[in-house]
């Protein structure tokens, strides 16, 4: 049985692309996107439309990401004030892009289970862990914290979120994050995705790395809105994905408690953040 797993596109087309060719010409029997197709990148309509028309074809399965349950979120209720419509600005412009294929990512769940044969093969995919779809697992994760977070009696668990790809091992389970087709947070630019097989010793995976046409997503970040019109935060989501780096944890530290407290304009703020990182 040969089984693919991507996450964490983000809305990021080009790589997308890259992904499902490389994915199709491997042959799955079965291919899981573990969440995280759209948001924080500018194209997560065609993303979508992508996606479901290869599950309508071909079987694909979604798992909801954080982004979902967070542009969903956005979709239901209203800005608090002025500051929190600024500082969602880049979902909300995500929700009115989707809109019109909505119905397309409606009744996702939050996991999925599936096995390779028998009772003694099954895995356990979800975007985050079993507390919660914005928890994942780093390389430094101790294993009494990861302990707490599986499920049991599993052969494989299978992670994304954190946009960086490992493999480890865990009480002798096997647990392999996926990394991001769109936006990797380990320095490395290019995109990833695993692929698992069912072997006579259990479960194999491989963490694939792929290239893909940089210029032209970053051309889609300006020329469809995304940075024009996501607010002030788009502009850090674009730093992070041009770096394939995590900027936000620095900015909620250093720069957003003073935004948060009316100290200083959330603008500015992301201004001297970024000038900050030269």
């Amino acid at each position: 049985m040969k089984v693919a797993v991507f996450s964490d596109v983000q809305g990021n087309l080009p790589a997308m692309e890259e992904a499902v060719s490389r994915i199709l010409d491997w042959g799955a029997d079965l291919v899981v996107m573990n969440g995280d197709l759209i948001n924080r990148g500018p194209n997560s309509l065609a993303c979508l439309e992508c996606f479901d028309a290869l599950r309508r074809s071909h079987g694909w399965l979604p798992v909801q990401g954080n982004h979902e349950t967070w542009v969903m979120r956005c979709a239901r209720e209203r800005p608090k004030d002025a500051l929190d419509e600024s500082m969602r600005r880049f979902a909300d412009w995500t929700y009115r892009q989707i809109h019109p294929r909505i119905d397309a990512l409606t009744g996702w769940p939050d996991h999925l289970c599936f096995h390779g044969g028998d009772d003694a093969s099954w895995v356990h995919v979800t975007h985050g862990t079993m507390a919660s779809n914005r928890q994942g697992i780093t390389a430094g994760m101790l294993d009494e914290d990861i302990r707490v977070v599986l499920p049991h009696d599993i052969a494989l668990f299978v992670t994304a979120h954190t946009h960086r790809p490992i493999e480890r091992l865990v009480d002798a389970i096997p647990i392999v994050n996926v990394g991001s087709v769109g936006s990797p947070f380990d320095g490395d630019p290019r995109g990833s995705y695993a692929l698992l097989e069912r072997r006579r010793s259990g479960w194999h995976s491989e963490i694939v790395r792929f290239h893909y046409d940089r210029a032209r997503a970053e051309r889609d970040f300006h020329d469809l809105g995304f940075i024009a019109e996501g607010g002030p935060l788009a502009r850090i989501l674009f730093e992070e994905w041009r770096r394939a780096r995590l900027l936000m944890p620095l900015w909620r530290h250093d720069f957003e408690p003073s935004v948060l407290a009316g100290e200083r304009l959330l603008q500015p703020a992301v201004d001297a953040f970024l000038a900050s990182l030269d």
